[in-house]
């Protein structure tokens, strides 16, 4: 397999209590990789779509950013590193996924990852970006006392084989209270419903993945929200996937509220 060169993570460090982390938005997928991958792989319709460019207020903010630059499929940073499911009896996606969320198949035929080279990514993409992450956040929690989470997350607004219906626009999780303060989250929610026009939810369908449930610890100082955000509110669902700024423009600063409201 030729080498992949390309870091597996952006980061940028803020002067705020709060990091930001992107972990689904990257689009990169090594050449290696891609060869055993089918066309319909190669669309990358799972991803975050433009997470980055929708959160561009984030150094006003002062926050500090984490943000992968490899695509979920080729390994996803929001599983745990041994591939359990985050949702049990429920129709997921794994750790290195074979399956788009509509259970197309990403890889042809023979060309999946074995355990050797499940191991191989987790080692070259998954950890770099978990050892920075948790280093920032012992960072933040020095410095500050305390150290905020966000993790970013956007999602088509319709997926049958995950949901039923057509998702909320705001789907905040907290793992049903176990990341976050319920007080603290319970201001973020308001912040969501305090404009028109959107929908919000507080630990429905999606309760907040791995980065949410394993670095969110509220009784040692760390607070962790996941957002999955409807992409409805900001781009078009269908490909090419382009980002809709007259959308955006409106959904922005209800994302920068919350955020604000987490700061406190």
């Amino acid at each position: 397999m030729a080498t992949d060169r390309m870091e597996p993570l952006l980061f940028r460090q803020g002067s705020a209590p709060l990091l930001v982390s992107m972990p689904h938005v990257g689009l990169h997928i090594p050449d290696g990789i891609a060869a055993g991958m089918t066309d319909l792989a190669l669309t990358l319709s799972d991803t975050d779509w433009h997470i980055d460019r929708l959160y561009d207020f984030l150094d006003g903010l002062g926050a500090s950013t984490i943000a992968a630059t490899h695509s979920r499929y080729v390994v996803d940073l929001n599983r745990p590193p041994d591939g359990a499911s985050l949702y049990p009896g429920q129709a997921t996606t794994g750790l290195c996924p074979t399956g788009t969320f509509d259970g197309e198949p990403l890889y042809k035929g023979g060309a999946a990852p074995d355990g050797a080279e499940t191991e191989r990514r987790v080692a070259r993409y998954w950890k770099p970006y978990h050892d920075k992450l948790e280093a920032e956040l012992a960072r933040l929690k020095a410095a500050h006392g305390f150290a905020l989470l966000w993790d970013a997350h956007s999602i088509r607004s319709v997926v049958p084989r995950l949901f039923e219906g057509r998702l909320p626009d705001f789907n905040i999780g907290t793992a049903d209270g176990a990341s976050c303060d319920p007080a603290l989250a319970g201001r973020v929610l308001q912040a969501a419903e305090s404009v028109e026009g959107y929908s919000a939810v507080l630990n429905g369908r999606f309760k907040g993945g791995y980065i949410t449930r394993h670095y969110g610890r509220p009784d040692d100082g760390i607070q962790a929200i996941q957002l999955e955000l409807s992409q409805r509110t900001y781009m078009d669902e269908a490909p090419p996937f382009a980002f809709r700024e007259e959308l955006a423009v409106a959904v922005r600063p209800v994302i920068r509220h919350m955020l604000a409201s987490m700061l406190g």
